[in-house]
Order: structure tokens, then sequence, then C-alpha cells
């Protein structure tokens, strides 16, 4: 509910719950990048985020994909329920082996998830969602790429490929983000740290000079 912290146990069996997550790996400088740019269902890519900010290794990366805009805690003629489930960007396979190469050690996004929709239920086999978001895609895309960009050994890609590295991430994002674009900031994640948590809500705060 909101925004959230998930933990390595949440795709890994075995893996770090949410109390032994250490507070090195949420909390120190980092860096807030807009890439909102890519629109619905776009693809933000590592090319962008080197442009756009001084980003170190070991980082912690927030991205802004400006879907916090349309998150059901908007004002009513705002919030678009629909759209921020099942439109917001993503990334490729390129973004997992770039975040590890970078040695990111948490990074986050202001949508409801870090995988794009065609690497979820959302654009799999969700029977009333689906056949939209693949329409969708393929208008985007072009048909005959959709399946290359997200092939079936993607399915919840970050959640897969990174969570083993205990390499984490932050969901549902939003409150004063987009005061902070494309800057340098210390960044702190404060989550519920309970035993044998998988996830847990948590509060997300940008420290500046």
């Amino acid at each position: 509910m909101g925004t959230h912290l998930d933990a390595p146990l949440h795709f890994v069996t075995g893996g770090k719950d949410i109390e032994k997550v250490p507070l090195e790996q949420l909390y120190g400088p980092g860096v807030i990048v807009d890439v909102s740019d890519v629109g619905d269902l776009g693809i933000y890519t590592p090319d962008m985020v080197e442009k756009r900010v001084d980003l170190h290794d070991g980082d912690i990366l927030i991205l802004h994909t400006g879907f916090h805009r349309y998150g059901w805690y908007q004002p009513q003629g705002m919030a678009d329920e629909e759209r921020y489930i099942h439109c917001h960007p993503g990334p490729t396979r390129e973004w997992v082996d770039w975040i590890l190469g970078r040695k990111i050690k948490l990074w986050g996004v202001d949508a409801v998830s870090t995988d794009h929709p065609m690497n979820l239920p959302i654009g799999r086999f969700l029977p009333r969602v689906a056949p939209k978001v693949r329409a969708l895609c393929d208008k985007k895309f072009g048909k005959e790429n959709v399946d290359k960009i997200f092939p079936e050994e993607d399915y919840q890609l970050t959640h897969n490929a990174l969570f083993p590295h205990d390499c984490i991430h932050i969901e549902n994002l939003g409150g004063d983000i987009e005061k902070l674009l494309n800057k340098r900031v210390t960044i702190g994640c404060f989550p519920w740290k309970f035993r044998g948590g998988e996830a847990a809500f948590a509060r997300v705060v940008a420290f500046v000079d």
C-alpha cells in the first residue's frame, strides 16, 4: 500500500528480510533523474541517466517517470488508476546489467513497479488487461519487435535478476519528487523493519543543503 521497499526475500527463497537490510544500504548519496519524456509504456535506459546526472558507482538511484501524477492518492480529476497501473514505463535487460555494473545499492520509481508492464502479468496474462497493453505496445514499438524487446525469460526482470544480488528497489514514490529533478542529493529510505517481512511500507526522504 503506497510507497514501499522490497527486500530480497520478496523473490529469493532464504534471502534477506526487511529486518536484515542494513541502514548503510538505505541511506547515502544519490541522484533523482527525470525520465518522464519516455511516456506511456516507454523504456528508460542507462544512457538517459548517464547523460542527465552525475551518477557515481554505489549511488542510490531514484527515477521520476511522472506517473505519480496518476496515483490513486491524487485529487479527483488527476488520479487515473488504470493508467498508473497498466501503462507506466520500465526497463529492459540492458538496464539490469548496467545497474549491477554501477553497483547501485538501491533504486526506486514513482510508479507501481520497476518492471515494464510487458514483463508483468499486466502485459502477459491478466485476462482483462493484457490484450489491451499488448496492442498499445504493438503500436508503440512495432508488432514484430515486442517479443524481442520483452522476451519470455525477462518476466519480472528487475525482481528476478537483481534481488539475488541484494539489489533492491522502492516502488510508488511521489510526494515532492518534482522539486529535485536531475540533482545529486542525500537519500534515505526508512521502512517499517519487521522480522520476516518480504516488503514494507517506507518513507523516502531527500536531504538537501
